[in-house]
């Protein structure tokens, strides 16, 4: 399978997923979707979070469109590896950084400042009050900063998690995407 870079300096740009790849990557129109309702403003110097990463589609995304930096966060061994490697292949690897582990345990060893943090767990992961926790710690997030939470349709989400507070959801077949803002930002 291969993905593609749907917007930005390296917009059309192809990475291949690694084969027997056992991952829900998000749909390009969806990607494209999120990053429309972001806007410029959001990404532009931002230091981004990609939680569950996966193939790391999303954070390469917000590099492309002018994020200053990404932490991606990932279980797997063997994607985290193929992250680094897009990373290397696209001229990233100074503006991204791999993290192995859990995500909260990582989300916890990490200094924070973040303006912009993408979550994609596998579908059947429901526990987002810990999650959005964990987000809420202080320094975690900067005044401002928006959380993209992709999940399945039908799962209820909170309005809002502490901090933050439901900006827009929208519905892409069986994904939906709920944006979550910490003050500051009109979709």
């Amino acid at each position: 399978m291969t993905l593609r870079i749907t917007g930005g300096e390296l917009r059309g740009r192809r990475f291949r997923l690694p084969r027997g790849a056992d991952f829900r990557p998000t749909a390009d129109r969806v990607k494209s979707a999120v990053f429309s309702i972001l806007g410029t403003d959001a990404l532009q110097g931002a230091r981004a979070l990609d939680l569950y990463a996966g193939s790391g589609a999303l954070g390469l995304e917000a590099l492309s469109r002018g994020a200053v930096s990404v932490d991606f966060v990932e279980t797997n061994a063997r994607r985290c590896g193929h992250i680094r490697d897009t990373l290397a292949m696209l001229g990233l690897t100074e503006r991204g950084a791999v993290h192995q582990g859990g995500v909260e345990c990582i989300v916890e060893s990490l200094t924070g400042g973040y303006g912009l943090v993408f979550a994609d767990p596998p579908y059947a992961q429901d526990d987002w009050d810990k999650l959005m926790a964990t987000l809420n710690r202080p320094g975690m997030l900067d005044d401002g900063s928006i959380v993209v939470a992709e999940h399945r349709h039908n799962l209820t989400m909170a309005d809002e998690y502490g901090r933050l507070s439901l900006l827009t959801r929208r519905r892409y077949g069986d994904t939906a995407i709920s944006m979550y803002e910490i003050g500051g930002f009109n979709a």
